[in-house]
């Protein structure tokens, strides 16, 4: 597990709760492992966090295990809010701006059914990040 995602998992153990509660023990499943390799700090922490929140939205996460979806709604949006504060703390505006305009244009793709057209979003949001 990256060092992001561990801390995403440390940070909702801390907070407790059933979001706390349903953290999962173990690795990631290898295909929705770490997303923001290569970014710095705190950027890297806000992408898992904002793309945890996704995951959620969206299928299964990798730091939050099995859970209804009522509570992967709710710990989605939590894990979006926790994402873009980070962002904002560290006055990093241009990044908040970049990762809820990620996240608007995953949710009208999504709506639309187009899982593709969320993860080019998706990429291209990080890659404005690296810049």
């Amino acid at each position: 597990m990256s060092a992001e995602l561990e801390r995403l998992a440390r940070v909702l153990r801390g907070e407790g709760g059933l979001l706390g509660a349903a953290v999962a023990d173990g690795a990631p499943d290898p295909d929705t492992g770490a997303y923001a390799g290569g970014l710095a700090a705190p950027r890297a922490f806000a992408v898992e966090a904002i793309r945890e929140g996704h995951l959620l939205h969206h299928g299964r996460g990798r730091v939050i295990g099995a859970v209804d979806a009522d509570l992967a709604l709710l710990a989605g949006d939590r894990l979006y809010a926790l994402g873009l504060a980070e962002l904002a703390a560290a006055g990093d505006l241009e990044a908040v701006g970049i990762m809820a305009e990620v996240i608007a244009r995953c949710a009208g793709a999504l709506g639309e059914g187009d899982r593709a057209g969320a993860e080019v979003a998706w990429q291209q949001g990080v890659r404005a990040l690296a810049r």
